[in-house]
This record gives C-alpha cells, sequence and structure tokens, in this order.
C-alpha cells in the first residue's frame, strides 16, 4: 500500500485536503483509496479508505457527507449521519469543530472554503450542472449565515478535469452564454473543432464573483493524471464498467 497522495492549498488556514488515489485497500479497477460510496466497491473497503482519509486530516473526527446530485444545493450540518440517511445536496457546511466534512469527485470540481477567524467551512462538489446553477453561490450563503464574512472567506479549487480534456457538445454552450455571454471566455475550439469547457477557470470566476477575495486553483486534471486521479469521463471512454471516486475533507480542529 503506498502512501496517501494529499494535495493541500495554502490559501486554507484549516486543516483539509484533497486527496488522490494513492494509497487506500481498494483493488481491481477502482484500485488505490476509492472513497465513492455509490462505486460497487465493498463497502466496509470503502468506509475504511474514507477513515484513513480523514485520519490523515483530523484524527478520529466524524465524517459528514451527503448524497450528491448535481444540485446547486448546500446544507448546514451539525454532525455526521449513518449513511441512508445523508440528505441530498451537493455542499455542506459547518462551524462544529472536530467535525470534518468530505465531498467526492472523479472529474467535477471539489471546492473547499473557510473563514478560519469565525470558525466556518464549507465543502461543494460542482460539475457544470452544480456550478453553472450556483453551488459556489449557496455554500457562501450557507457560511455566512453561520457568522462567516465574504472578506474573510477563502476557497481552493481542487483537482478537476481540465479544459483541454473536457470537450463538450456544440449544444453545451447555449444555456450557459444565455446566462452571461462573458461566459464565452470559458470556451475553446478542440482539436476536433468540439468545443472544450474551462470547469476550473468557471468556478474560480464564481467564487471571485460572489466576493471571495483569496481563491486558490491547483491546476490538477484528473483526466489526464490517471496514476493520481480518478476520472469518470476516462474511465466512460473506456467503456470500465465503474470507477472510483476521490475525497476532499475540511474541518474545524477540536482545539
Amino acid at each position: 500500500m503506498s502512501a496517501l497522495d494529499i494535495v493541500r492549498a495554502s490559501a486554507l488556514a484549516v486543516p483539509h485536503g484533497f486527496f488522490g488515489r494513492a494509497g487506500g485497500r481498494s483493488t481491481g479497477g477502482v484500485a488505490g483509496l476509492n472513497c465513492g460510496l455509490g462505486s460497487g466497491d465493498d463497502p466496509a473497503t470503502v468506509e475504511a479508505n474514507r477513515r484513513m482519509a480523514a485520519d490523515a486530516i483530523l484524527p478520529g473526527a466524524p465524517l459528514a457527507s451527503v448524497y450528491q446530485v448535481h444540485s446547486p444545493k448546500a446544507v448546514i450540518v451539525t454532525e455526521a449521519v449513518p449513511r441512508d440517511e445523508r440528505p441530498e445536496a451537493d455542499a455542506l457546511v459547518t462551524d462544529r469543530r472536530g467535525l470534518l466534512l468530505g465531498i467526492v469527485t472523479a472529474d467535477c470540481a471539489p471546492i473547499l472554503l473557510a473563514d478560519a477567524k469565525a470558525g466556518v467551512v464549507g465543502a461543494a462538489h460542482a460539475g457544470w450542472r452544480g456550478a453553472v446553477g450556483g453551488v459556489t453561490d449557496q455554500t457562501i450563503a450557507a457560511m455566512i449565515s453561520l457568522g462567516a464574512t465574504i472578506d474573510h472567506i477563502a476557497a481552493a479549487v481542487g483537482p478537476c478535469i481540465a479544459q483541454k480534456s473536457f470537450e463538450v457538445g456544440f449544444d453545451f454552450p447555449e444555456p450557459i452564454l444565455k446566462d452571461d455571454p462573458a461566459n464565452e471566455r470559458f470556451f475553446i475550439d478542440g482539436p476536433s473543432g468540439q468545443p472544450h469547457f474551462d470547469l476550473e477557470a468557471y468556478v474560480v470566476a464564481r467564487l471571485a464573483a460572489a466576493g471571495v477575495r483569496r481563491i486558490e486553483a491547483v491546476g490538477l486534471d484528473t483526466y489526464a493524471l490517471e496514476d493520481r486521479f480518478y476520472s469518470f469521463r476516462r474511465s466512460t471512454h473506456r467503456y470500465e464498467p465503474t470507477y472510483g471516486r476521490q475525497v476532499s475533507l475540511i474541518g474545524l480542529p477540536a482545539q
């Protein structure tokens, strides 16, 4: 078993980490630190992987998560709940110390946020639907409702599919450009002539538009970096039966 691959962001002054696939107990097509409960992997193995990741950030801390549905919905959590009681949402926020927040991704953008001064943190899963729908805006609003201030919120965008790897259909840009014609800057024509979307840059722009002043994007392509990250699109292109998910975690220390 290899060491865990943890990407950290200097923008965040609280315990956190964007995990790669290295380490963990999963085998086969999802070998490594697969943290996706919906991946078809052995549930006990996935839970062991999630515990391993959590202990690398806040040893012994409970891990709160949500049932992700590609929505813009953010929820406030105060405790970890059983798997079948998780709320349907794509972001979660807390001011409870000693509680870890976690989201899983496999090309979508993981976003971790913190107001270290107020003691409020958030984690969001942003596929293109959630990103365009405003998952970052709802996460920030939930943090502010717990006492965070926009001037003190910092955000980091973790490993996700890069523009060079994210070819989309010709009709894909239309609703995004209808929302704001300036969004044209997030598209380029790829080698085949089809558009490519820059999810990471779009998320950064949404965070900035909401007033977040300190934003860090790690710039790691989940599709291209096969040895480091799981990728839904890469697995789909290869007609693989399933794919793993990497986890991203953030929390406030108990003391």
